[in-house]
This record gives structure tokens, C-alpha cells and sequence, in this order.
């Protein structure tokens, strides 16, 4: 018993200790820029339209070197077609959320702690998993009316129909690996500012709801509905009554789709913030 004791004293003596250098060497903060698809609607282009996306962020400084990072961001894609197939006239939006962990690299040696080491360039890579929906804005030409619709339940390239049976509907979670460059900047010892780039290599062709070939319209609307049909080959509302045979090209399935993240960040060190509350809660006493 008295060892078990002196065990006890001796852990609750060190975890104070353990938990001042883990808050001394613990950041978070808030994201804020512009995400972007890159995929078949786009001509896998990188310069794809600019959305705003926000996040927040977890960082773990283990040396002047390198950290670990966990972040949570939020934003949205859209694409369209590109002049030269403009007829195909397929767009979507997508809401999309990731969770990521990576690692940083500091170039130069980097600490909040040290006036001397106050900018460096870095970079990240890591592992990730975003949700996603595509949608797409179309009016129904027998009720007139206009809405956004879920693409992924229409089967717009016939999976899971008997006219693709090698087709299955995909899976609106998927894996992504973010990776990119970064400037790392400290204002004070209380503030990191960070600016970077990044881009998420993914899994899944289908964050634009666009892969293979056109499926038979005729017989997509019968198994899957005429909203189905309507989405799936909008050729005829730029060229009326034109319709793609099937077989035709509708995306290309060798490549995957991307997306990129431009953001500004800030973030403070656990310490400060933990005794700056302690600090703000004792003066209201």
C-alpha cells in the first residue's frame, strides 16, 4: 500500500509538469480562403473556380523542425464545361467537408519562443477524409420548376441499373492526401500567421458526379427516372433534341479528381490562451 502511494504522489506530481509542456508546444487556430475543384468539368485545369472555405486547426510542435497538424475544413466546388464541350453543358456544386492529420517540415528553424527564428517556409503532407454531395441546378421541362438536385441517388451514368452492371453507385466518403507548400510567420510570441497552398490528391472520379460513358437515355429513364435522364445527358438543352448515343465519352476515367485549398491561418499557443482565460477568470471573481 505505502508503495502504491508513493506511485500515486509521484504520477500526480509529473502530470502537472507533462501538461505545461504540452500546452507549451500546442497551437490552435483558424483557416480562411479559396478552394477549388479540378477535375473532368474543368479540363483538369488547376485554375477551376474559387469558392470560400474556412477550417480550424490543431498544431503540435514536437521541435523547431517539425510538427504534427490536425485540421477540419469546410467548403465548396463547382465546375462547368469547357468551351470545346460546351454542348455536353454538365455542371455541378459541392459541399464538402475534410478532417486531415499531417505532417510539417520547417525549412528554417522555427519557435514562438525565440526571436531569432520568427520565419520559414514549410511543407505538409499527410492523410485525409472528406465527405462530399454533388449537385446540380436544373428545371423539369414538364412541371417548369427549378431546383437543386443530388446526383449521386440518380445513377447519372446507369450504376447499379442492368445497363451497366459493371457500375455501382460511388461512395460519397472518400480518402484524400493533402499535400503543399507553406510561409510561416510570428508577429509575436503569442501568434503565428501562416499562409499556404495545398493541393488533395483523391480516389474517386466522381466528385463532379462525371466518369465514364453515356448510358442509353431512353432506358435510363425508364429504370431510373426522367429527372435521371435529364441530368445525365443535358446536350439538348443547347442544341435541342440532341442526344448521345450510348457509349459516348462522357468524362474521362483514367484520371481522378482534385481539389486545392488557398488559406491563411493564425493560431496561439495553448499556454497563452489557457492562462490568459485562467487570468480573465480570476479577475471576474
Amino acid at each position: 500500500m505505502r508503495r502504491l502511494f508513493l506511485l500515486i504522489v509521484l504520477l500526480l506530481s509529473v502530470l502537472p509538469l507533462r501538461a505545461q509542456i504540452w500546452l507549451g508546444k500546442s497551437e490552435i487556430g483558424v483557416t480562411v480562403g479559396g478552394m477549388n475543384y479540378i477535375g473532368d468539368l474543368n479540363d483538369q485545369s488547376m485554375l477551376g473556380t474559387v469558392n470560400l472555405a474556412v477550417g480550424g486547426l490543431y498544431r503540435y510542435n514536437f521541435d523547431e523542425r517539425w510538427s504534427l497538424r490536425l485540421d477540419i475544413d469546410y467548403g465548396h466546388l463547382e465546375g462547368g464545361n469547357p468551351d470545346y464541350i460546351a454542348r455536353r453543358n454538365l455542371s455541378f456544386r459541392s459541399y464538402l467537408f475534410e478532417g486531415s492529420l499531417r505532417a510539417e517540415f520547417n525549412f528554417f528553424p522555427f519557435s514562438q519562443r525565440d526571436d531569432h527564428y520568427i520565419w520559414t517556409p514549410y511543407i505538409f503532407g499527410g492523410i485525409g477524409f472528406f465527405a462530399f454531395n454533388p449537385t446540380a441546378y436544373y428545371t423539369d421541362p414538364l412541371s417548369g420548376e427549378s431546383d437543386w438536385y443530388d446526383l449521386q441517388p440518380l445513377a447519372t451514368e446507369g450504376q447499379g441499373t442492368p445497363m451497366a452492371p459493371d457500375r455501382s453507385l460511388y461512395s460519397l466518403k472518400q480518402i484524400s492526401m493533402p499535400f503543399g507548400l507553406g510561409f510561416k510567420y510570428n508577429p509575436s510570441k503569442s501568434f503565428t500567421l501562416s499562409v499556404e497552398y495545398g493541393f488533395r490528391k483523391t480516389w474517386t472520379d466522381y466528385i463532379d458526379d462525371v466518369s465514364t460513358t453515356y448510358v442509353d437515355n431512353d432506358l435510363l429513364a425508364y429504370y431510373m427516372g426522367e429527372t435521371s435522364a435529364g441530368l445525365a445527358d443535358r446536350s439538348g438543352e443547347v442544341e435541342p433534341g440532341y442526344v448521345n448515343a450510348a457509349g459516348i465519352k462522357r468524362g474521362d476515367d483514367t484520371l481522378d479528381d482534385w481539389f486545392a485549398y488557398f488559406n491563411v491561418s493564425m493560431t496561439v499557443k495553448l499556454d497563452l490562451l489557457f492562462g490568459w482565460m485562467l487570468k480573465k477568470k480570476c479577475d471576474n471573481k
